[in-house]
């Protein structure tokens, strides 16, 4: 699923009404629930789950988070540059969002956001464009000068919806997918250990306009 549906809601709505094609019997109260069959019933279930995993998912993060190599740097060069705006755009929700921001950027940094756009925030989750598009609209920015740096398909899929380039990093677990076949800009396996700058990927921009190529001899 992580590269077919957005938001953990979302996967887990798939998971059950098309992978396992039903709901499960869950436990509440120490009491065995029957599997819930209306939509609001099925939805006060996702909503608990989600509730459950995003409480597991903050003390884990707050044991083992750190960025990627190579995202801070960028994103102090980013914001040092008063030409360059920079924000967040993630399908997860707010709460969990937070604290992974807070854990691997730090409060300060993350108060410096241009912009942060969370799952809670808009009615479609990737790989619709919907984040990016009012990311754009909020920052007043047209989207052809806009450069997403993602990592897996659908956030790729988003972003090429909304008319921006994208750097995609990949891991190994995505590794093996067609980025480029589905439109991708550029693709590294880390923004540190490929070299990559702000001026590696705005540099060609500015210089010959929004449809330059990024990451010239850098990219694989």
């Amino acid at each position: 699923l992580q590269n077919t549906v957005g938001g953990g809601k979302g996967k887990m709505f798939y998971h059950f009404r098309n992978t396992t094609g039903a709901f499960p019997t869950f436990v509440q109260g120490g009491k065995v629930m029957e599997a819930p069959q209306t939509e609001d019933e099925q939805q006060s279930l996702i909503d608990n789950l989600q509730a459950h995993k995003t409480e597991l998912y903050k003390e884990l993060i707050a044991e083992k988070a750190a960025p990627r190599p190579g995202v801070i740097e960028l994103m102090d060069e980013a914001m040092a540059d008063p030409t360059i705006a920079v924000g967040v755009c993630s399908a997860s929700t707010k709460q969990a969002v937070t604290k992974v921001l807070d854990v691997t950027l730090g409060q300060e940094r993350r108060n410096k956001l241009n912009v942060c756009i969370l799952g809670d925030d808009v009615s479609k989750l990737k790989p619709d464009p919907l984040i990016y598009v009012t990311a754009a609209e909020r920052l007043n920015i047209d989207p052809s000068k806009c450069v997403v740096v993602e990592d897996s398909m659908v956030g790729l899929r988003a972003a090429k919806g909304a008319g921006m380039k994208c750097l995609i990093t990949y891991t190994k677990s995505t590794a093996g997918e067609d980025f480029y076949g589905e439109g991708a800009d550029a693709k590294v396996p880390e923004l540190a250990g490929a070299g990559v700058t702000l001026d590696k990927i705005f540099g060609p921009m500015k210089e010959k306009g929004p449809t330059a190529e990024i990451l010239v001899g850098i990219k694989d």
